[in-house]
């Protein structure tokens, strides 16, 4: 049997892939997607708004999630030196940041915590997508891209899978056969990026569930994983001297040496307002700084800021 053949046949896998996200919510970055031409992100207007449609896919032949969940961290350090890194948590191991938070949560001060709020882990997935509908570039339809995303999207797609009414049938979106078309409607609320009309589409097949053409759109998808690999992660040494030039052991937070038995415990296991990603990622005060971690611009543009120290 293809590959291909035991994807369709196994299709039904939405109890399967509300397994995986309950492994990975359970207590145990992201990379730059600004200048990769396999992304996709639809272009604002001048008030801010966007409007497209897309087309979440299935997983990658040989990979076992139609997403990936990468964590970063990015804060300017009282040198005025700029934090923009993967975190480890990412890969479940240690990461001198998220060590980090925990001394400063557990010291018990507010101005300590207030620091650990802005240096919390920034969360968002990246999946395949087929753009359907992108009325500013309408050359970006029918192509496959990568679409990176935070928290506020997949609740979305979490509340297709796992509705919260039992009048409601679960759906997978990421089915080609069974799925549905997502409707993407960016807006500005009050200075912010906001997702919140975004919604998905009734449930359609892909092609009208033409399996040679959604067999050849699926070898096309890009490879998931390849975010996860090494390459793309700083050892913890490196990420600890990052931190330490970034901090320049600053005398008025808890200093941190890494022979210290810290608890490997992170502020967003311990905080539930954190795990949830509603707060704004307090890394500078700009006009293009979003209040939702799905946009990345401002990021972008630190990451160049801290390049250049």
């Amino acid at each position: 049997m293809s590959n291909f053949a035991q994807l369709k046949k196994s299709n039904d896998n939405l109890s399967r892939l509300l397994g995986e996200v309950e492994k990975v919510n359970s207590p145990q970055q992201s990379n730059n997607s600004n200048n990769d031409d396999r992304f996709w992100r639809p272009e604002l207007d001048k008030s801010g708004n966007g409007y497209a449609v897309i087309r979440f896919l299935p997983e990658s032949d040989g990979e076992e999630l139609p997403w990936v969940r990468l964590f970063n961290h990015g804060f300017q350090g009282p040198t005025g030196k700029w934090y923009i890194e993967n975190s480890l948590t990412t890969l479940n191991e240690k990461d001198p940041v998220a060590e980090y938070n925990s001394v400063l949560w557990n010291s018990g001060t507010e101005a300590n915590k207030d620091i650990a709020r802005k240096q919390k882990r920034r969360l968002s997935y990246i999946a395949n997508v087929l753009v359907v509908s992108d009325p500013k570039h309408p050359e970006n339809e029918g192509q496959v891209k990568l679409f990176k995303f935070g928290k506020k999207i997949f609740d979305k797609i979490m509340d297709q899978m796992k509705p919260s009414f039992e009048d409601e049938t679960p759906i997978n979106p990421f089915d080609p056969w069974k799925g549905t078309n997502f409707k993407l409607k960016i807006r500005k609320v009050e200075g912010f990026t906001n997702y919140d009309k975004s919604e998905f589409d009734s449930v359609s097949g892909l092609f009208e569930g033409d399996d040679s053409k959604i067999e050849a759109l699926w070898k096309t998808q890009y490879k998931l994983q390849d975010f996860l690999a090494p390459s793309n992660f700083k050892s913890y040494d490196e990420l600890k001297a990052k931190l330490d030039l970034v901090l320049n052991a600053s005398a008025d937070v808890p200093s941190y040496t890494p022979s210290a038995p810290v608890k490997q415990q992170t502020v967003e296991e311990t905080v539930p307002w954190v795990a949830e990603e509603k707060s704004t990622p307090q890394v500078a005060k700009t006009e293009t700084s979003t209040a939702d971690d799905e946009d990345d611009e401002a990021m972008s543009y630190f990451s160049k800021l801290a390049s250049e120290d």
